[in-house]
């Protein structure tokens, strides 16, 4: 099987740099504890048949069930809830009530001046009141400021979103590419052991004809036994890699799957460096996500200065009361207020500390922001210059190890030659195989990051790879 890996999506956001052998033989553990975009909210009931993913496929079911990406939509909704909150203090507020009631009171207790011989107490009687009452605030800069706050807010949590959608997008990416490559090495060692048991059966026959020693064919079974652990080993890790993919989807537990290797080629960026940068800055929905919780905090702040100034509001109510529904009059009250604040304890004073510290911190995380997406950019573009090159040099490396087995085993059958050297080729081999395929996924992993940096991962998905949802 030959694996392609050249596309643009994989884990950009939780990789960095292209893996190093002994972590691209782990890279199909179990996922991170506590990293929701490693895991998924499974629905269905898993078949018995195996079932054909695709990446595109994969990246469709990841979008709806990953529950990283779940967690950010409820963000997204609470922020919206926060926003109609802080609405409702400039909207007006609108409430009915009916009430009847029957009293007996003593107007002496009120202090009414009664004539001697009166009786204060008055009743039974019997009231009616139904009754519209509305209030509205006229003029109140801190409610004001604070609409402004949560709709940055809003617009923040819609960013984050998009961005949660990236990160899934390279997540099932990832993930899908990692069962490949671990497919991949499975095959690699699958190959190997068919080597090694055709290099023993050529010794034994070498061995019977008299052309070799009997230490050949030790040998030439040691080098079977080292690979048949090998290809047990890769068969762990490729099953590994397969049940995180279908985790980190939302698969149903248990449901085999068979994955496809043919993905499309998708040519490097053509942009420069600067251009790069300047396009990150533009587009990446985790930077626009901190400059509007910097204008949130900023909004706060003069939420919070707006306390020092007064408030004009405007209350009334229209509605009948009388003894009797059918007796009742129509009445009604309108009143206007001004609140000025006097003295309030120090509490303005501390939430303006208070804003100041918030709107310091949101200005040096977007500013850490900032420099992180630089230096996200050009090491991609270092990255993907440099394994590119050792992808280039690890193809040449298997083909001349490829050659190099086949002259030695030639050799061993002439009789100019021993199993030593047979057993380093194979070696030589193994190595090559591993290489290409490191490099091969270290090279996709710096186009990940590259796709990353600039925030463009689910719209190249869905333009190159298709069949999402």
């Amino acid at each position: 099987m030959t694996v392609v890996f050249s596309v643009l999506l994989v884990l950009a956001a939780l990789l960095v740099s292209p893996p190093t052998p002994a972590q691209a033989q782990a890279s199909a553990g179990p996922p991170l504890a506590g990293n929701p975009f490693l895991a998924s909210v499974p629905t269905g009931t898993a078949s018995p048949a195996s079932r054909r993913v695709t990446i595109g496929e994969a990246i469709g079911q990841a979008l709806e069930h990953n529950l990283g990406l779940l967690i950010a939509d409820h963000a997204s909704s609470r922020a919206q809830a926060a926003r109609w909150t802080a609405l409702s203090a400039l909207l007006p507020n609108v409430s009915g009530r009916v009430a009847e009631s029957r009293q007996v009171n003593n107007l002496a207790a009120f202090g009414f001046p009664l004539p001697a011989g009166t009786p204060s107490i008055v009743g039974p009687f019997n009231v009616f009141d139904a009754r519209v009452s509305v209030q509205q605030a006229v003029f109140d800069l801190r409610a004001l400021n604070g609409v402004r706050a949560e709709r940055h807010n809003v617009v923040a949590a819609d960013y984050a979103y998009k961005s949660a959608r990236d990160v899934v997008v390279l997540a099932a990416g990832n993930a899908y590419l990692q069962a490949l490559a671990a497919a991949a090495r499975l095959e690699s060692a699958q190959a190997q052991l068919r080597t090694a048991d055709a290099l023993l059966s050529q010794a034994a026959n070498l061995k019977a004809g008299g052309l070799v020693a009997g230490i050949d064919v030790l040998r030439a079974e040691l080098q079977v036994s080292t690979q048949r652990q090998r290809t047990s080993a890769a068969q762990n890790a490729a099953e590994r890699a397969r049940l995180q993919l279908a985790r980190l989807i939302g698969l149903p537990p248990g449901q085999p799957i068979d994955l496809v290797d043919e993905l499309p080629d998708l040519p490097l960026p053509v942009l420069s460096v600067e251009a790069a940068i300047a396009q990150a800055l533009a587009t990446r929905p985790d930077y626009l996500a901190a400059q509007e919780r910097l204008r949130a905090a900023e909004a706060e702040r003069a939420a919070a200065a707006s306390d020092a100034l007064p408030t004009v509001r405007v209350n009334a109510d229209y509605g009948t009361i009388g003894p009797s529904p059918s007796s009742a009059a129509r009445t009604y009250a309108l009143s206007g207020a001004v609140s000025v604040p006097i003295f309030d304890g120090g509490r303005r004073r501390g939430r303006l500390l208070d804003a100041d510290s918030v709107v310091r911190t949101r200005r040096a995380e977007a500013d850490s922001l900032r420099g992180e997406i630089d230096y996200d950019v050009r090491t991609a573009f270092l990255d993907l210059a440099t394994t590119e090159s050792q992808l280039a040099v690890a193809g040449t490396a298997r083909e001349l190890a490829d050659r190099q087995l086949t002259q030695a085993r030639d050799r061993l059958a002439a009789g100019v030659a021993n199993t030593i050297e047979v057993v380093q080729a194979q070696e030589a081999v193994a190595l090559a195989s591993e290489q290409y395929i490191t490099a091969l996924y270290g090279f996709n992993i710096a186009k990940a990051v590259l796709a990353r940096g600039l925030g463009v991962a689910e719209e190249a998905a869905r333009q190159f790879i298709g069949g999402i949802r």
